[in-house]
């Protein structure tokens, strides 16, 4: 059982950087993957979430959606137990609710061509509001 808190959101203006911690609480395993969602306003079922991007705790292997790839990066420290979303260069249109999630046990990490699936999410933390202005 995981429990998972995330900080770090705030307001920036377009073209800004905010860097969101993820603090999980439990013991994670070199199978599991932690990743980022984020739920933009109106959206309300947990199936609408986006993912953004995972990071697999065995070996580190990052994974990103297209649509922040170069802007995002995914880290984990060394207890494994902190996960960090650095997001540069932000957009307005990527104002959200940003979710911090753990992904059950698995083989392999998530790579290029893979989808990031908010219901193979085992377990998600409240949130933090990223608001971003023009």
């Amino acid at each position: 059982y995981l429990q998972l808190a995330e900080s770090g959101g705030g307001s920036v203006q377009a073209g800004g950087s905010l860097k969101l911690t993820c603090t999980v609480s439990g013991t994670l395993y070199s199978t599991n993957s932690m990743g980022w969602f984020r739920q933009f306003p109106g959206q309300k079922r947990e199936e609408q979430r986006e993912g953004v991007a995972a990071i697999y705790t065995g070996d580190g292997t990052t994974y990103y959606a297209d649509a922040v790839k170069g802007r995002f990066t995914i880290s984990q420290d060394n207890t494994k137990n902190i996960v960090f979303l650095q997001m540069n260069n932000l957009r307005p249109d990527e104002t959200a609710r940003y979710y911090c999630a753990a992904f059950p046990g698995a083989s392999r990490p998530y790579r290029d061509g893979d989808n990031l699936d908010p219901t193979d999410v085992g377990w998600w933390g409240q949130g933090t509001q990223v608001t971003v202005s023009s």
